[in-house]
């Protein structure tokens, strides 16, 4: 009977093993990442954490810094990463930086750039507009990434700026980010993904510069995946849909500029209609005021399928992250959109460890301490699937945000009022109103055609024009490209 039991047990470890095999499995071929061990992996929050590990791990290079960042504000906090930049390329240290056009449009001067590249540092721009390219500007490198001689890696969803460590004279608080400092061979694969893109802006990076996986040491029992997209790929668009397909018991979320799919939408539905707990926490105020509205409505499809929503109280949450069943977690640059799943460039790791999974559901847990809660209106409250249905609960802190920033009626007013004593505030009719908007716009914009059809025909015909421009361009450099292979073919 022993030895029966025995066997039976032996045969479900074999399962499990062949089950968790065919997992990494598809995990890999998903995110076209592999699984890398050996690593040591640290979470960082905020920029209280992040930028002094950046800044000691670049005055510590001694071969050379790849810098990788969406936006790089000119202001004291873009230049004391400019100062620590330029000492090491003066040093002989090789610095390279690479920015992305759109993010830095208006956020750092032509002078701020200069001033690096005068400085030694060798600063390429990711996808300045282009008359060739009139859609080129939907394409942003989002990635925001440092690695320093193959030796330390970082990714995160920070950026350089004075938003990121708050203004405490004007008593507003820095935003909410999360990042990763990675040790181990995985950051040959952050290095090979800065290598990626420093390649498609011009010259490669010389052979031999970025290092081998299997010539780093260990560092650590952690592993993990680095998952870099590029546009039209959807690596982690796919990897996000299979992780909410496989978890089990839960699924946190934070993200700062959600706008989910249908696909990825009844992908959370599914889970949460099948008992998983799946909660989504994104920012109440905005650097995107016009992203609000969209996102909140996103929420009723959600809520309705018993996913929890939860918005934070701060001036912004910017961090991206998730949580599975508290042994799998990713943090990096993709957020919960079209743009960043199908149109980006983004830098993500994601963790298989459970003592790294228990840490960022700790802090999850602590984040939504600051948040209130979403739900559709005051007797249908959304409670954690498998709950009783009158089970008290701990109401969360509410607070801060920009709700005031809203032109405010009596129901938000008493909406809001509840919330600060119940951590809840009820979901508003946030699809009448971008319907009615909406409406009003085009039917405004339909007499003004009307009245004056000109202003219409003119920005067609110029659309018109410039795409046939370019098609005429495109063609000509490939007729003279292949013009000297046919004249010197066999037989003419």
């Amino acid at each position: 009977m022993i030895r029966t039991r025995d066997r039976a047990a032996v045969r479900d470890r074999e399962s499990l093993s062949e089950v968790r095999a065919l997992a990494g499995q598809a995990f890999s071929r998903t995110a076209g990442a592999p699984l890398v061990t050996g690593n040591r992996v640290q979470l960082l929050s905020d920029a209280r954490e992040n930028y002094p590990a950046w800044l000691a791990a670049i005055e510590a290079a001694g071969r050379h810094i790849h810098f990788e960042s969406y936006i790089i504000h000119d202001d004291a906090v873009g230049y004391e990463f400019a100062e620590a930049l330029i000492r090491k390329a003066r040093a002989g240290v090789r610095v390279r930086l690479i920015y992305d056009w759109l993010g830095g449009f208006g956020k750092a001067s032509r002078r701020f750039w200069n001033h690096l590249r005068d400085g030694g540092v060798e600063v390429r721009c990711y996808n300045p507009p282009r008359l060739d390219s009139p859609l080129g500007w939907l394409s942003r490198d989002h990635r925001k990434m440092l690695a320093v001689d193959g030796e330390i890696g970082f990714v995160t969803g920070l950026c350089i700026g004075r938003a990121w460590i708050g203004i405490p004279e004007k008593n507003i608080a820095p935003w909410r980010d999360a990042g990763v400092e990675v040790r181990g061979p995985a950051v040959a694969d952050i290095e090979q993904a800065f290598a990626q893109v420093w390649a498609m802006l011009g010259d490669p990076l010389p052979a031999g510069e970025i290092p081998e996986r299997g010539r780093i040491a260990p560092a650590g029992g952690m592993s993990l995946r680095v998952v870099a997209s590029v546009p039209a790929t959807a690596g982690m668009f796919r990897l996000d849909q299979l992780v909410a397909a496989l978890a089990r018991k839960r699924l946190w979320l934070s993200d700062a500029y959600y706008a989910g799919t249908t696909p990825y939408v009844q992908a959370l539905r599914a889970a949460a209609e099948d008992g998983v707990d799946v909660r989504l926490l994104v920012p109440n105020g905005t650097d995107i005021p016009l992203l609000k509205p969209l996102s909140r409505a996103g929420y009723r499809p959600l809520l309705e399928a018993g996913v929890r929503v939860f918005e934070w109280n701060g001036p912004m949450l910017h961090a991206k992250t998730a949580v599975a069943d508290g042994n799998w977690a990713r943090v990096g640059s993709t957020n919960l959109n079209v743009a960043s799943w199908l149109g980006n460039c983004e830098l993500d790791v994601v963790v298989e460890d459970e003592a790294f999974g228990r840490e960022m559901e700790a802090v999850y847990l602590e984040d939504l301490a600051n948040a209130t809660e979403i739900v559709l209106n005051a007797k249908r409250r959304v409670r954690v699937p498998g709950a009783p249905p009158h089970a008290p609960r701990r109401g969360l802190t509410s607070g801060g945000g920009r709700v005031g920033r809203a032109a405010v009626g009596v129901v938000r007013i008493g909406n809001t009022v509840g919330a600060a004593f119940t951590g809840r505030r009820v979901l508003e009719p946030i699809e009448a109103r971008l319907m009615l908007g909406a409406g009003i716009a085009l039917l405004l914009l339909a007499g003004l055609f009307l009245l004056v059809p000109h202003l219409l025909l003119y920005p067609v015909l110029f659309v018109f024009a410039w795409f046939g421009l370019v098609l005429l361009y495109r063609g000509f450099r490939l007729h003279r490209r292949k013009a000297p292979r046919d004249a010197g073919a066999p037989g003419e």
